[in-house]
Formats: structure tokens, C-alpha cells, sequence
């Protein structure tokens, strides 16, 4: 079946098959938090971004193989209910930004701008994206095969940033997604948030003069 991305909590994942890595979606919980299973084709290994809710849910999709890692996009609560009880019972380690660390249950080590996650033979570049929280984060894919894959949290959804509360924090989500993400990467990178369908940065690049001008 062809990937759309489109997911309800308690409904059937999409699964999304690369040629060196799987991306199985979900959505978990009350706020229809997205989470995303990625696995190595090469040698299976398997890392949790955002053990959002259900954790049972999310333990059935990892199913027998090991979790390396879970990463947690950032501090907001939503993103992390399951956080704990994922670890716990898989022994994966937990990363989030040392921005946003102190304020999620389980960290046991810690990502800055430019470091990177493996997952098995792939591996995931963190872009600090300051605003929504102050150690949000995005995760970058290259596929070197076709597109770039890019993993927003609540920091870039269809039709914008995500929410800020001021200002200056508006000021920086938007500075970080243009020089960061948008000037980075070509309009056919596909982008998966952590609420909510997909998008391309094709598909949104237009508007950002328009979010620019609205504050939000």
C-alpha cells in the first residue's frame, strides 16, 4: 500500500519502507501523539522517537527484537508518558537535548546541535531547533537512496512552527526552521511532526512568509 502518513489513535500504523530503513507510525493517547518506530533493514536494530502513551501499544509494535535507543523530540509531557515503562522493560537507552533533559522522567544521555543517533547502519543527524521548548529537536535522515526523512516533534506541522508562547521565542522557532531546516534541505524532504499528517517542505515553503507575518 502507498504511504500517506495518515494515522488515529488506536488505529493501524503505516509503515513506510526505505530502502535501508523502516518508519512504522502510530498515534497514542488523548492528544493524538504521534510515535515512530524506525528500524535497520541491515541488522535490525530499532529506535523509539517519542514513547508518547500507550505503552503497550508501542511494546507490541517493538515486539522481540531489541530497542536501542528511545529519543525524545522534547520536554512536553505528551511526548513521554510512556517513557519510563518503554526503558524500563526494553533497557533502551533514552536521549533528548541537555536543554530539555531535567524535565523528562528518564534521560540516560544527553544530544546537542550536530550530534547524531545511529540506527544500526543508518543514521540520524540532531538539529536544535530553539522555541516551541528550549531543547527541541529535529532528526534528520538522509536516505541515500532518494529523500531526506525529517522527524519535527512539535516544532514544524503542515501549515506551520509549532506553538510559542512569545515573541522572541516565535522569533527563534522561525530563525531555526529557515536557516536550519529550510535552507538546508530541497523541497521533496518529507517531514513526519509529532501530531498529525505529513508534509513535504516543498508543500510549505511558500507560507513562511505568511507565518512570519501572522506571529504564530
Amino acid at each position: 500500500m502507498t504511504y500517506t502518513g495518515d494515522v488515529t489513535p488506536g488505529g493501524p500504523a503505516a509503515v513506510r519502507e526505505l530502502p535501508e530503513l523502516t518508519i512504522t507510525k502510530v498515534s497514542v493517547g488523548p492528544m493524538d501523539n504521534n510515535a515512530y518506530l524506525l528500524r535497520c533493514a541491515a541488522d535490525g536494530t530499532q529506535v523509539l522517537i517519542d514513547a508518547a502513551n500507550d505503552a503497550g501499544r508501542l511494546l507490541d509494535l517493538i515486539g522481540d527484537a531489541p530497542l536501542a535507543t528511545v529519543v525524545t523530540t522534547h520536554r512536553h509531557g505528551d511526548h513521554w508518558q510512556a517513557l519510563a515503562e518503554v526503558v524500563e522493560s526494553t533497557g533502551a537507552e533514552s536521549l533528548a537535548h541537555t536543554d530539555d533533559a531535567a524535565a523528562i522522567p528518564v534521560v540516560t544521555r544527553t544530544l546537542r546541535d550536530g550530534n547524531t543517533v545511529s540506527v544500526g547502519h543508518c543514521t540520524l543527524e540532531v538539529i536544535h531547533v530553539v522555541g516551541h521548548t528550549p531543547g527541541s529537536i529535529v532528526l534528520a535522515y538522509r536516505d541515500p537512496h532518494g529523500t531526506t526523512h525529517l522527524f519535527t516533534g512539535d516544532s514544524l506541522f503542515p501549515g506551520g512552527p509549532g506553538r510559542t508562547t512569545n515573541p522572541a521565542d516565535f522569533n527563534s522557532i522561525m530563525t531555526d526552521l529557515e536557516t536550519k531546516v529550510f535552507d538546508r534541505f530541497p523541497d521533496d524532504t518529507w517531514f513526519y511532526p509529532g501530531h498529525g499528517r505529513d508534509s513535504t517542505l516543498g508543500a510549505e515553503r511558500p507560507a513562511i512568509p505568511e507565518w512570519r507575518a501572522r506571529g504564530w
